[in-house]
């Protein structure tokens, strides 16, 4: 019982500090408590939110993902470019384009397994390539005109108060559910932690490991190239210099949600918290206005270290409640 609160107490202090957060808002501004700007704070953050998910797995298994920010950029440009110039119809350009991103992660990932190389060198490699080849596509921000992005506020869900649970928020909640699923009921998800906590060991125990680091960054990719999608949803337009720096945020949005950078341990859920506190400091410098939007790269850096220290007493205070027992058992 007292390992398994150990175990939760990240994901605990990042929801104790959201809800901080909100009511301390809420208490600077009555109106920030209301439904519209909770709905409005999901569908911001919806694109990073899903790039958030893919993050936490490939972190879990001990890796990182440098090349999210640009898949999403090149995603945009191809899907205005697929649709208004090529003819391509939306639903149509959305499988080409995650069929690509899947082809493109399969390909880091096997790079990283079989030339046994850093994840952060074949990612930051990805990072060029796929930015690169957006800046080859077009280097003008192209508007997208079709009729789902015209028509995309039609199919949101109104509730009390004039607020809307827009479609990139659905599909972002919609990719948390299903992220919390396959990362804790799933034996992919095992194979996930267990491949964090020592890839050796993991080798010894049956499990393929090459399958599944070809596996966590295609699924990476593909939700890059999801998020992408909802990019463009959200702004109506391609750009080869959107989502630059996002797999920063991304990064720290997972440490802040509590998974350790050195893997096997991390949530799904509480990746998602540490993008809801990020879009909670992004709120509170709009509502306040006379502050800059850098305040918020400062306040995340800081909630980075502080959670990174906290992570690390967690880690200390575990270690020695294992070893208690086995030093009283000694003569």
């Amino acid at each position: 019982m007292t390992r398994s609160l150990n175990r939760l107490m990240p994901v605990f202090a990042t929801t104790a500090v959201f809800l901080a957060g909100f009511l301390i808002c809420s208490l600077a501004y009555p109106n920030f408590a209301s439904l519209r700007v909770v709905m409005n704070l999901l569908t911001d953050n919806a694109f990073l939110g899903i790039v958030a998910v893919g993050m936490t797995f490939v972190i879990i298994s001990g890796g990182i993902d440098l090349s999210v920010g640009s898949v999403i950029g090149f995603t945009t440009v191809f899907l205005a470019l697929a649709i208004e110039r090529w003819g391509v119809p939306p639903f149509a350009a959305f499988v080409v384009i995650l069929l690509l991103c899947a082809a493109f992660g399969a390909a880091m990932g096997a790079t990283i397994q079989y030339f046994e190389l850093p994840p952060f060198i074949v990612t930051l490699a990805g990072m060029f390539l796929a930015r690169g080849l957006s800046f080859l596509m077009s280097t003008d921000s192209i508007p997208i005109t079709a009729d789902l992005y015209a028509n995309l506020s039609d199919h949101a869900i109104r509730l009390a108060g004039g607020a809307r649970l827009t479609v990139p928020a659905m599909i972002m909640l919609a990719i948390v559910a299903a992220g919390m699923a396959l990362l804790h009921l799933t034996r992919f998800g095992a194979n996930v932690y267990a491949l964090g906590g020592s890839r050796a060991a993991t080798g010894l125990m049956g499990i393929n490991v090459a399958r599944t680091t070809v596996l966590i960054y295609t699924l990476s990719s593909v939700l890059a190239g999801l998020s992408g999608i909802v990019f463009s949803l959200y702004t109506s337009s391609g750009y080869s210099l959107s989502a630059v720096g996002v797999e920063l945020d991304a990064i720290a949005a997972v440490v802040i949600g509590g998974t350790l950078l050195s893997g096997g341990y991390g949530f799904v859920f509480g990746s998602f918290l540490g993008v809801l506190i990020q879009g909670l400091i992004q709120t509170y410098i709009s509502f306040d206005g006379s502050l800059s939007s850098w305040w918020a790269k400062i306040a995340t850096g800081l909630l980075l270290f502080a959670f990174i220290a906290f992570q690390q007493i967690t880690l200390h205070m575990a270690r020695r409640s294992r070893l208690r027992p086995a030093g009283v058992a000694k003569p």
